[in-house]
């Protein structure tokens, strides 16, 4: 870039790196390039340090412009195909040679370009120019134009600009630091986009055997272990080489944003006229009081994964000492835990060219491990997983990121290690247990826990029951413990289940024991109590029969809700009735109409009158069925309210 070199560099997960460049500048002034993508970082965050004793005085840079902005005032504009055309469009009123076919010359001032009819081509478009040497203006066709001299030195210069300016991208921008006389020694620091870093693992097995006689941390003879290693890698994607640059890997979650300080805006605001007033006096405001500091927000961690990535594992020819790896990558790396970040520190000065990427040592530590068989049928169907469980006793934070898995020098498989914290459990999956077979079958079912009478209802309280068995068929030739994952089901309790071994947020964890070339199965039933509530008098009487069977109902119940059931009955059977009743009356309304309407068209006398009395009688008739009719409804009312009194009494006998 400059006589300041990148001197420190410290990468984040998030897109961004922090820049520092250091050096001793002789001179007023000094100018840093940066991409033009990295400017509004660069703006929000640059910081200019001197430490030789002088000044910054200030930075300049250009003002970000479109083509239309940088062209603007330029006299000439040519389209991309139609150059030619729009050139002579632009040179209008300007002196100029035109050079025809046959060697012919036209010179003058050209007047314009007339463009052809539609669908005609633009050669046969007409050039006017007028002539320096008489009053008049020579004509040709377009297409017999076979180059231009621009007379016009305003206008050569115009064209030559228009081309220079369209062919220049603005991939870079130059800010000016302005210093004061003499020497400086000066740290300039900043934010801009850099390629994420990354982090491979590999992890070393060693079993029992291999390991028998050695004492790890946690002061335990023999057993698994694990020799983790870590490689950060990084990318040089400057416009310059990294030479002993001091380099931190930063595990985390800042907030970032970009935010448009480069780009002039100017806002609208209202046209308001002018107006007379008199001058007010002078208004005073009083200083406001200390604004308080914002306390920090705590970014987001990163989000755990639980990604799998599964593998068989494969001999190699030659076997991978883990204490031979261990050996061969020392360690240079100091940690430093910010709060919401940890910091990894390369203690060795990195160089890496321009366009190229590197590879550092991050972590190196022995954790104790032990091997087992997870399953989980939503993660992986039929199969469980061979899984290393540690703890993160390496006191780092690990960032995400793949692993590949040696046991006892062979390659086993590859997994993901998820974002842990320091202290943190890891379940690291790296290969397919195919000699274990699990199958899954599931169902619900409900059953009635109690049953109680309150007025006019029947509450059962009832046992909504969902189970899964899991059967483990293992065709090996020894026994293995596999850990089921079952998910929590939310408002549900366990019930008739062995305990968890384990639980996280989303999963309970059972061990499953199966021997060898046999098969196993665990029931996982879940439970949650609820009410539901039926109305006494739609119970049926299979209904009641089968809760006095149950033993919901003692016996005095069942004959009290037997009773009432009775009373409904009757109490229904007259509400029938009634219905019945009101049709029939309507009917009868109906005729005595019919017959009313009848008598009006017939005399008192003769065979009318004969007919009229027969109506008459009928009318009397119908009389009577409506008093009859009425006389019962009023019983099976009084019949109704006595049965409902019964009903009460029954029901206030119940609770």
């Amino acid at each position: 870039m400059t006589a300041l070199p990148i001197t420190g560099m410290t990468l984040f997960k998030h897109g961004v790196g922090y820049f520092v460049r250091t050096g001793r500048v002789d001179g007023e002034r000094v100018d840093l390039a940066f991409p033009a993508e990295a400017m509004n970082d660069v703006l929000k965050s640059l910081t200019i340090l001197d430490s030789g004793g002088g000044q910054v005085l200030g930075v300049e840079y250009p003002t970000p412009q479109t083509l239309e902005e940088r062209l603007e005032g330029c006299t000439v504009r040519l389209g991309s195909e139609t150059a030619l055309y729009d050139l002579l469009v632009s040179l209008r009123g300007r002196r100029v040679q035109i050079l025809l076919d046959q060697r012919e010359y036209v010179v003058g001032q050209l007047v314009g370009v007339d463009r052809p009819p539609k669908r005609r081509p633009l050669g046969e478009g007409l050039v006017s120019v007028l002539l320096d040497s008489a009053r008049q203006v020579s004509v040709t066709a377009l297409g017999r134009v076979r180059g231009v001299e621009i007379l016009d030195s305003r206008a050569g210069d115009d064209l030559r600009f228009f081309l220079d300016t369209s062919t220049t991208q603005e991939t870079q921008h130059t800010l000016t630091v302005r210093l004061s006389a003499g020497a400086h020694d000066l740290a300039v620091s900043y934010v801009a986009p850099a390629p994420v870093w990354r982090v491979a693992y590999r992890l070393v097995v060693e079993g029992a055997e291999a390991n028998a006689g050695k004492v790890g941390k946690e002061g335990k003879q023999g057993g698994n272990r694990a020799l983790l290693l870590g490689w950060g890698i990084f990318d040089n994607s400057l416009e310059e080489d990294l030479t002993d640059v001091s380099l931190a890997l930063v595990a985390g979650m800042p907030i970032s944003f970009v935010y448009d300080l480069q780009t002039p805006h100017t806002p609208e605001r209202p046209v308001v006229g002018e107006e007379d007033r008199v001058a007010a006096g002078p208004v005073e405001f009083r200083a406001p009081a200390g604004v308080r500091a914002m306390k920090a927000m705590r970014a987001p961690e990163a989000p755990a994964a639980a990604e799998m990535a599964f593998a068989a594992a494969a001999p190699m020819g030659r076997a991978v000492s883990a204490d031979a790896l261990a050996q061969a990558t020392p360690l240079a790396v100091s940690s430093q835990d910010l709060g919401e970040l940890f910091e990894y520190v390369i203690q060795t000065p990195i160089s890496v060219g321009r366009g190229q990427s590197a590879m550092a040592p991050v972590v190196s530590a022995w954790l104790a491990a032990r091997k087992e068989l997870l399953y989980n049928g939503s993660k992986l169907a039929r199969h469980p997983v061979a899984t290393l469980r540690m703890s993160n006793n390496t006191g780092l934070t690990l960032e995400r990121g793949p692993a590949v898995v040696l046991d006892n020098g062979a390659y086993a498989g590859e997994a993901v290690l998820p974002f842990t914290a320091a202290g943190g459990e890891l379940a690291v999956p790296y290969a397919v247990e195919l000699g274990a077979r699990v199958s899954e079958e599931s169902g619900a079912r409900r059953e009635v826990a109690a049953l109680r009478i309150t007025g006019h209802y029947a509450s059962y309280d009832e046992w909504d029951i969902r189970w899964r068995d899991y059967r483990v068929n293992n065709s090996t030739g020894q026994p293995m413990t596999v850990l089921v994952e079952h998910r929590r089901t939310a408002l549900y309790d366990l019930f008739d289940t062995a305990d968890p071994v384990e639980q996280t947020p989303d999963f309970l964890r059972f061990a499953v024991e199966t021997p060898a070339h046999g098969e196993t199965t665990l029931r996982v039933s879940e439970r949650r109590l609820v009410v539901r509530r039926e109305e006494i008098r739609r119970l049926s009487s299979a209904a009641l029969q089968g809760n006095l069977k149950s033993g919901l109902l003692d016996a005095k119940t069942y004959n009290r809700l037997a009773s009432l059931l009775d009373l409904w009955s009757q109490i229904a059977g007259h509400e029938k009735r009634l219905a019945e009743i009101e049709k029939e009356r309507g009917k009868v309304y109906t005729a005595q109409e019919q017959v009313r309407s009848n008598m009006q068209a017939l005399s008192t006398e003769g065979k009318e009158g004969a007919l009229r009395a027969g109506y008459v009688d009928k009318l009397a008739a119908s009389e009577e069925q409506l008093a009859s009719l009425a006389t019962e409804e009023k019983q099976r009312q009084a019949d109704i309210e006595r049965l409902n009194r019964e009903v009460d009494a029954g029901l206030a006998g119940l609770t």
